[in-house]
């Protein structure tokens, strides 16, 4: 069974700076894609990155120039680092992890961590 922990949030100001990171264990084969969402209260979770084994990214408009997804596909390991806070950017943001192999597939999610972003 496939397992994620996330760790790095916390308050931060306006304009600073946090770095997340997702670790997933267990039994891996494969993981092709890590991906961060956020969900905000009262809204409906959104995707924020993702990023392939391949190394391919995809951000939501929202934080393009300002948050970076990176992988060590060694570790099993995503990180987000988030420049340039903002009070909007405030949120639980969540760790997801795929995997189409055949021999084992599977969509697995963090338990969550808080990002709060206020002076």
């Amino acid at each position: 069974q496939v397992q994620l922990v996330e760790s790095g949030g916390g308050l931060v100001q306006p304009g600073g700076s946090l770095r997340l990171s997702c670790a997933a264990s267990g039994s891996i084969f494969r993981i092709d894609v890590m991906g961060w969402y956020r969900q905000a209260p009262g809204k409906q979770r959104e995707l924020v990155a993702s990023i392939t084994n391949g190394g391919s990214a995809n951000y939501a408009d929202s934080v393009k120039g300002r948050f970076t997804i990176s992988r060590d596909n060694a570790k099993n390991t995503v990180y987000l680092q988030m420049n340039s806070l903002k009070s909007e950017d405030t949120s639980v943001y969540y760790c997801n992890a795929v995997s189409w192999f055949i021999m084992q597939s599977f969509d697995v999610w963090g338990q969550g961590t808080q990002v709060t972003v206020s002076s």
